[in-house]
C-alpha cells in the first residue's frame, strides 16, 4: 500500500531526540522494548488446514528437489489427517521460530498520518510539550513503509501461509499488526534489519516540525537554531489549544533568532 505524501513522527523533547535531530536520525528500536504488551508479541491462532490446504502443501514438498527419499515416501503414503497433524505442529514451530529471530534482530520506527492528535501528543509528544517530526515520504526509508493494520481479536494464521511463505511476509504483517484500541494513531512502520540501528535520513525528506502548543520558548530556540543550521527550508508550526474545539491549531512561523532580531532592532 502506498503511502500518504506525510508521515509524522511525534517526539519528547530531550537530549536524545534533539541529538537525532542534528544528526537527521531516525532510531529503529527494539519491538522488546514498545509500550503495548501485545503490540509484537501476538500469539496468533492457526487456522485448521482444509483437506485442499494439506494437499497443496504436500504437492509442494514433492515437487522440491533433494527431498530426502524417506521424506518423499512419507508425504505419499501419511493420510490426510496425519499430514494435518505433523503441518499443523511444523507451522507452530516455524512461526515461533521466525517470530523470536523477528524480536530478537529486527528494528522498527514507528510513524502516524496525523500531526494533530490530541492522544498522540499526550503519549508521544511530551504531552504537548514536544515537537513532531514532518517528513515526505518519496525518501527512504519512508518507500518501504507498511501501514499497520488494526484488529478486534488476536488474527488466524493460514497454515499454507506459514509453511510455504519462504519470505516470511505472514510475520512482517503480525508485526504489523495492533489492538483496535491504538486505532486513533493511525500508525506506519518502516522495518530494518538490524535492531537499534540509527538510520540517517537526507535533510530534504524532513520537511516540517510542529510544535506542541505548550512547549516552552527557550526549547523552542534550542530546535529552531538546530534546523537553522541543518535544513534552512524545513516549515515551523506552532501549536495552539483551540478555543472551540478539542484539537491543536497550527499557524506557520518563520524563526528570527534573539541575536537577529536585536541587531534588526526588533529587540532591547
Amino acid at each position: 500500500m502506498k503511502p500518504p505524501q506525510f508521515l509524522y513522527k511525534y517526539e519528547t523533547l530531550t537530549t536524545q531526540s534533539l541529538l537525532n535531530l542534528k544528526r537527521g536520525i531516525i532510531h529503529f528500536g527494539s519491538p522488546l522494548n514498545f509500550n503495548d504488551p501485545y503490540d509484537c508479541a501476538l500469539t496468533p491462532n492457526i487456522e485448521t488446514p482444509s483437506d485442499a490446504d494439506i494437499e497443496s502443501i504436500r504437492n509442494n514438498y514433492l515437487t522440491r528437489e533433494n527431498l530426502p527419499k524417506q521424506a518423499q515416501i512419507e508425504f505419499e503414503t501419511f493420510s490426510t489427517i496425519k499430514l494435518r497433524e505433523i503441518f499443523v505442529r511444523k507451522a507452530q514451530e516455524v512461526l515461533e521460530t521466525a517470530i523470536q529471530d523477528f524480536l530478537k534482530t529486527k528494528g522498527i520506527a514507528c510513524f502516524s498520518e496525523s500531526n494533530d492528535d490530541l492522544l498522540m501528543w499526550s503519549h508521544y509528544g511530551g504531552h504537548y510539550k514536544g515537537f513532531c517530526l514532518e517528513f515526505a515520504t518519496t525518501s527512504e526509508p519512508f518507500q518501504k513503509v507498511h501501514k499497520v493494520r488494526y484488529l478486534p481479536t488476536l488474527p488466524r494464521l493460514n497454515i499454507a501461509s506459514i509453511l510455504l511463505d519462504k519470505d516470511f511476509h505472514v510475520v512482517r504483517e503480525l508485526f504489523c499488526t495492533k489492538s483496535q484500541a491504538w486505532s486513533y494513531e493511525k500508525e506506519w512502520r518502516a522495518i530494518h534489519h538490524v535492531a537499534e540501528t540509527q538510520f540517517g535520513y537526507k535533510p530534504e525528506a524532513l520537511t516540517g516540525i510542529y510544535f506542541g502548543p505548550d512547549i516552552d520558548r527557550q526549547s523552542l530556540e534550542i530546535v529552531c537554531l538546530i534546523l537553522a543550521g541543518q535544513n534552512a527550508t524545513v516549515r515551523l508550526w506552532r501549536g495552539s489549544r483551540s478555543t472551540t474545539e478539542f484539537r491543536v491549531l497550527f499557524e506557520n512561523f518563520t524563526y528570527t533568532s534573539y541575536l537577529e532580531a536585536k541587531r534588526n532592532g526588533l529587540r532591547d
